[in-house]
């Protein structure tokens, strides 16, 4: 895994993911999602979310571009402490909250608001088909903001009433979804 862009770009970090439920985004995936936002949004000056955060990898992207408010939840405790160890290693410690949570629970219970929150469930989640709906119904989204959903092409968001655009990129679908309809 390493950090395409930003301060930190090139910086390699070696997941122990054996047995996790993890898969981590492409290089080049993120690297096309990161062209697009590099078009749409200040980092400097967004706050955030990153639901089924896994490795962090998106955490870290975020951050190396600027981005000062990075809240990252997974339940997976290797994850967690892999997440911990990689913050403090790039002392990026004061940009980004870890929490150990199941995401609908954290989501549940959440009472800020986040400027963008991207969201990389694993692709056999039973509620992926309703999961923007949860998302955009918690009030977690701004009402400007942006949800991207991170999942495989078996799935379509295209009927959703607040969808965007989709962007696909290898194995990898991305679902841009806006909080108000424009």
């Amino acid at each position: 895994m390493r950090i395409i862009g930003g301060a930190f770009k090139g910086r390699r970090f070696n997941p122990p993911i054996k047995n996790w439920p993890t898969r981590p985004t492409t290089d080049f995936a993120k690297e096309g999602l990161f062209n697009i936002l590099n078009n749409r949004m200040d980092f400097e000056s967004i706050s955030v979310l990153d639901l089924f955060g896994g490795t962090g990898s998106m955490s870290y992207e975020f951050i190396s571009r600027g981005c000062k408010n990075v809240t990252y939840v997974d339940q997976h405790k290797g994850c967690i402490s892999f997440v911990k160890e990689v913050a403090q290693t790039l002392a990026i410690e004061p940009y980004i909250s870890i929490y150990s949570s199941d995401a609908f629970k954290f989501l549940s219970g959440n009472n800020r608001t986040f400027d963008f929150i991207f969201a990389d469930p694993p692709y056999a989640l039973p509620k992926i088909k309703i999961l923007p709906d949860i998302i955009l119904g918690s009030s977690a989204l701004d009402p400007h903001g942006t949800l991207v959903i991170e999942h495989d092409s078996k799935h379509s968001f295209k009927d959703h009433p607040l969808f965007k655009e989709e962007r696909k990129y290898g194995d990898s679908t991305f679902t841009f979804f806006e909080a108000i309809s424009r």
